[in-house]
Parts: C-alpha cells; sequence; structure tokens
C-alpha cells in the first residue's frame, strides 16, 4: 500500500476535506498515474450527498482524470512511464460477459467497477481523482493526445463521452438537426461535438442568457424553453435530442420536438423518475432512450476526435481549498462550465 493526498468527504453532509488514502501496490497489470487535473462533475455531488443512495465514507469522488504514467506492471503492454493518460468513469468490469466482448464495458452485465465508491474486484472500495496518485488497470487507461492540454481534457473523460457516444451512436451528422437540452458542464461537450460531426446544432435552455456562449461554442440556434412558443415553433424538427439536465423535466413535452423516428435521449440523471405520455411516443414512432458513458475503445476514439478537432471543455482552474466552493456554484449552475482541480494543490 502508498499513501497518497487526496480530499475526500467524510459523510453526507460534511463538507470535503484535505486527508490521506491508501493505494494498492502496483501489480503485473497495473499503471501508477500522478494524477495533474481532475474535473467536477455533477455526478459527484449527487454521489457523495447519498442523493443515488448510501455510501461509504470517507469517499474522495473523482472519474475525469488527466495524468501521467509514473509506474508500470511487469506484464502492461499498452503504457509506458511518461504516457500522457487518463481515466474516466471506470476502472474494471467483468472483461468476459457478452457487453464487455463487443468493448462495452460500461454495460458489463456483472457490473463495471465505478472508478470512486464501488467494490472493485479485490473487495476494496474504489478512490477516486481528487488525489495525487491512482493505480488503475491498464486495460481502463486511455491515451491522451498530444494536441489535448491535459486540463481541458480531463472533463473529456466523462462530460465528453457522455455525450459523444449517443451522437456517434444514433448518428449524428451532416443532415440530421441535433437539440441539445441544457447548456452545463455536459451541454456544452454535446454542443461542440455535434458540430464538429457536421450536424445542425440547437440548444434549447431555460433561458436566453448564455446564448452568446451557446452560439460561440457551436451551436447554429438557440431557443429558450420557458417561451411556450418555443414547443409550437420547433415541433416535428429534430432527428436526435440530448437531455443532459439532472433534474425533472417534461419529456412529453419535448418528445414532440421530434421529428417521425427522433430519438430523446437522457445522458442527465436526476434522483427523480421521468414520466412520459405514451401518446408522445406512440404519434411519431419516436424513441425515448438513455445512453451511459462509453467503452474504453470509444472513449480513445473520443479522444482521438476531440485532439482532431480542437476540443476541450470549457473549464475554469481550482485549487482544491475550493472544491466545495465550486460544489456550491455547481448547483447554483455558476460555473462556464467545468471546474477542474489542479491536483499540485492538494
Amino acid at each position: 500500500m502508498t499513501t497518497v493526498k487526496a480530499y475526500a468527504s467524510p459523510s453526507a453532509t460534511d463538507d470535503l476535506i484535505a486527508t490521506t488514502i491508501e493505494r494498492r501496490e502496483v501489480g503485473p497489470n497495473d499503471v501508477l498515474i500522478e494524477i495533474k487535473f481532475a474535473g467536477i462533475c455533477h455526478s459527484d455531488i449527487h454521489t457523495v450527498r447519498g442523493d443515488w443512495g448510501p455510501q461509504q465514507y470517507p469517499l474522495v469522488p473523482g472519474h475525469e482524470i488527466a495524468g501521467v504514467v509514473t509506474q508500470v506492471g511487469s506484464a502492461v503492454t499498452k503504457h509506458a512511464v511518461g504516457d500522457r493518460v487518463g481515466v474516466g468513469c471506470m476502472v474494471n468490469s467483468c472483461k468476459e460477459c457478452a457487453n464487455c466482448l463487443k468493448g462495452e464495458e460500461q454495460y458489463c452485465l456483472k457490473g463495471m467497477v465505478g472508478t470512486y465508491g464501488a467494490v472493485d474486484r479485490d473487495g476494496t472500495i474504489t478512490q477516486g481523482g481528487y488525489s495525487s496518485h491512482v493505480v488503475v488497470t491498464e486495460d481502463f487507461v486511455v491515451r491522451i493526445p498530444e494536441g489535448l492540454d491535459l486540463d481541458v481534457a480531463a472533463p473529456l473523460l466523462c462530460a465528453g463521452i457522455t455525450t459523444y457516444s449517443p451522437l456517434r451512436h444514433w448518428g449524428a451528422g451532416p443532415g440530421k438537426k441535433v437539440a441539445v437540452v441544457g447548456l452545463g458542464g455536459l451541454g456544452h461537450m454535446a454542443v461542440k461535438v455535434a458540430h464538429a460531426m457536421g450536424a445542425d446544432v440547437t440548444v434549447l435552455s431555460q433561458s436566453l442568457k448564455k446564448q452568446e456562449d451557446g452560439l460561440r461554442l457551436g451551436a447554429d440556434h438557440y431557443y429558450a424553453t420557458s417561451d411556450e412558443n418555443t414547443f409550437k415553433e420547433l415541433a416535428g424538427t429534430f432527428d436526435l435530442i440530448i437531455n443532459t439536465v439532472s433534474a425533472s423535466i417534461d419529456i412529453s413535452s419535448y418528445l414532440q420536438l421530434l421529428a417521425l423516428e427522433g430519438a430523446l435521449v437522457n445522458v442527465g440523471a436526476p434522483a427523480e423518475p421521468l414520466p412520459v405520455n405514451a401518446f408522445a411516443l406512440i404519434g411519431g414512432r419516436r424513441s425515448f432512450a438513455g445512453s451511459m458513458i462509453g467503452g474504453i475503445r470509444e472513449t480513445q476514439e473520443m479522444l482521438d476526435f476531440c485532439a482532431e478537432h480542437g476540443i476541450g471543455a470549457e473549464i475554469e482552474v481550482i485549487p482544491a481549498e475550493k472544491i466545495n466552493d465550486a460544489y456550491e456554484r455547481v448547483l447554483a449552475s455558476d460555473v462556464r462550465y467545468r471546474f477542474v482541480i489542479d491536483t499540485a494543490t492538494l
């Protein structure tokens, strides 16, 4: 075991505090990563505050990890000391089920192992990226291309792949009309990626206060959902809608915005159920679907795509002592668009 610096949540109600945690020794198939930057995801807040179920504390969140390899195990072939690498939302899976064999480890039938707050194959509870170092099996470490700075690359390991995967799966591209609901940490990445894929992109946000940003990031159109005329004007318009918000919205109203055979894909994960009127689906052979991150192969594809198109997250880099303030600002939608922790400040 190796002791490393970290920021952890002591309970569902306490602020995160500076502490130390134990990392396992580097095994034959492991990679030791010196973490340089760690993004703050809304799901970090949901998890440490128990919104998605009870947790085992203390808990170190963080699954948007960018850093440099400092040690590799004797059997490692995919990474070398000095490589720029990333770790996203999972650090293990069974590697044997049908979904894992397809390269869709996020849908492992035996349950993928989350980067923090999950039971790993050895029975330990995983601890995340708000720390100085992490040990991860080589199969769940991806390469960060030279064209991407580590700070703007960190959020790509969750926000980037969470939006890239459904855009790729549902065929966003030239001739397709894509709407993005919400312009936050996920939404701003969806806009950038959909634009780079060649789609016609519309942002649907509560108000027009981020309109200038949305257009700068690549949106072709921007509408306020607080204006009831928006839903009348855009009825039957979109081939694909990516819903990025983590709050309850009137899904049936948004389904009416889909063209024939269009799909509304949820990537935000509100704690409460989202009721759907069946007639909103039946009326246009529409689909209401969900999508969760991407497999390791697709995550690498996403990073290469982002490097090729010059896409990084819009970030605000903070020192570790500002994490609790950042949490409150995320909840108040006061970030443009992703907080990234400089782990040198741990």
